[in-house]
């Protein structure tokens, strides 16, 4: 049998709480979504555990399952009470008779910090709430719209083509990411400038050196431009000669100079700050011999190679993924992996004087390489600063292949990082979503009102029947009054259910207010 469609007065019991009155209303009275949870905790909110949720109507709360109820000797315990220590059986008071009502617990508010909330109502902020996610279906028009406007698949045309441009832009953005991963080097030629100047003594004593013969050394350099790169340096600074270099030395002749006096020495630290050129200037008339030692600061660091690895691996120096890249190609071309115990690798009499051991696994090669792996050779220019010569001045020239970035690497990060035109196409959606939002509201009072024009009178008919079943809903109109004062109408099927469910409801209640007591979040 249905239940009823309309409300139920509950009497409690003989011993019940005469303080609980409440409507009973089964789940099958109104058509909606159905969620389980408390459905006493408070006022019942849109899509809230334990109600009823239906497009313009009211809400109303849907009891949950029925629990088991407790059996203490003869005595059943429905849910939601409790037996005093004394009156359990075996203790020695007298045990209640079958049927004998139970005190039930007292009641108290439940306080409203102590309500449990889900994780995603706790976090959600009021901006969040109101706030509608836009998708790309929001900007396609009904096919009522584009069957009303034929021009309207120039638009959907536009946006397929939005839809190709935009994964053709994240392809690209893409491609430059993993670009950016593996910068790319380019070899250009640093040229070197060495140049010195002899200063002789003045007798008369006017300049700073007290009348004492010196010289001056300068150590300068440039990158040598083609038309492609002038083209693309002229709109960003230069580099300056020191930033290729890690260090500079310049040795001068020991037996003139001492052995404390001899060295002239530049490293770069962390406030180094760039320059052009170096300088040295000493005392001395004589010529000097001298022998400029310059550290080329390899990006990323380079290592020369032990030189038995390097001849059988025909590397003198490189990174360290190129060198044990080349390790693995000569382990592999050799075949010297385990055929049994594949991360194993059995060295042949070359590989195992190199590394001192027979065998060994790939996760020890680094650790095996580490003292391989040695510091690259400098670039040693030899110089002679001449004194003898007419006009006191001498210069040399040298060329230098050095790394450097690719010149389109920050135009790459600089494409990716800018969010204009992410700003100004995130608007443009905004006013696209907006305007097929009203073409929608548009369409739906164009189709009432020509409904209303087609046939007046059926369509108030029907509007109005609809409304008042809406209004019947909302307010628990409708009921059979005359049925619900007979006895029989309590005795039917759901009446069990529906006391069961209230009676869990008060377990839940009570459930909460000892977690609550107890300071259980």
């Amino acid at each position: 049998m249905n239940p009823p469609r309309h409300p139920m007065p509950y009497q409690p019991q003989q011993g019940g709480d005469p303080r609980l009155p409440v409507t009973i209303r089964h789940s099958s009275m109104v058509p909606g979504v159905y969620s389980s949870g408390p459905a006493n905790s408070g006022s019942p909110q849109p899509g809230a555990p334990g109600t009823f949720c239906i497009p313009g109507t009211a809400r109303v709360a849907a009891p949950p399952r029925h629990p088991k109820p407790q059996q203490l000797g003869n005595v059943t315990i429905p849910p939601g009470y409790q037996v005093a220590p004394g009156q359990l059986p075996g203790s020695g008071a007298p045990t209640p008779a079958r049927g004998q009502p139970i005190a039930p617990l007292p009641s108290a508010p439940i306080p409203p910090d102590s309500r449990k909330r889900r994780p995603q109502e706790r976090n959600r902020t009021p901006a969040a709430a109101t706030q509608k996610k836009k998708k790309v279906a929001d900007k396609i028009l009904p096919q009522k719209v584009r069957d009303l406007v034929p021009e309207s698949q120039n638009y959907m045309d536009l946006l397929a083509f939005e839809r190709k441009l935009d994964a053709t832009i994240m392809r690209k953005r893409l491609d430059i990411q993993e670009a950016l991963k593996r910068p790319v080097k380019h070899k250009r030629k640093l040229r070197v400038y060495i140049s010195s100047t002899y200063f002789p003594a003045n007798p008369t004593g006017e300049t700073d050196d007290d009348g004492v013969s010196s010289w001056e050394l300068k150590v300068e350099g440039r990158l040598l431009n083609d038309e492609q790169t002038a083209r693309s340096d002229a709109s960003r600074s230069k580099k300056k000669f020191s930033s290729f270099f890690k260090s500079l030395v310049i040795e001068l002749d020991r037996d003139l100079y001492g052995p404390d006096n001899h060295l002239v020495e530049w490293h770069r630290t962390g406030a180094t700050q760039e320059t052009d050129g170096f300088q040295v200037k000493r005392p001395g008339d004589e010529n000097v011999r001298c022998a400029v030692l310059l550290m080329i600061d390899y990006q990323p660091p380079q290592y020369k190679l032990d030189p038995r690895l390097a001849r059988l691996l025909g590397v003198h120096t490189q990174t360290r993924p190129v060198i044990v890249n080349a390790l693995w190609q000569y382990i592999k071309s050799h075949r010297l992996q385990d055929a049994s115990e594949r991360e194993f690798i059995n060295c042949d009499n070359y590989l195992a004087q190199i590394l001192e051991t027979d065998r060994l696994r790939f996760s020890e090669i680094p650790q095996r390489l580490h003292p391989l792996l040695l510091q690259p050779d400098p670039i040693i220019i030899n110089y002679t600063v001449q004194t003898d010569t007419p006009d006191h001045k001498c210069q040399a020239l040298y060329d230098i292949d050095v790394d450097v970035d690719d010149t389109l690497k920050e135009q790459m990060k600089s494409f990716l990082l800018s969010t204009a035109s992410q700003q100004e196409i995130s608007n443009l959606d905004n006013k696209i979503h907006e305007t097929v939002e009203t073409i929608n509201q548009l369409r739906v009072s164009r189709q009432f009102f020509l409904g209303f024009a087609n046939e007046p009178r059926g369509f108030i008919n029907d509007w109005l029947t609809s409304q008042s079943q809406d209004l019947k809903t909302m307010t628990d109109e409708g009921s059979n009054v005359e049925e619900e004062r007979q006895a029989d109408f309590y005795t039917q099927s759901w009446t069990q259910e529906t006391v069961s469910r209230y009676m869990y409801n008060r377990v839940q209640h009570q459930r909460l207010e000892l977690e609550h007591a107890l300071g259980i979040n």
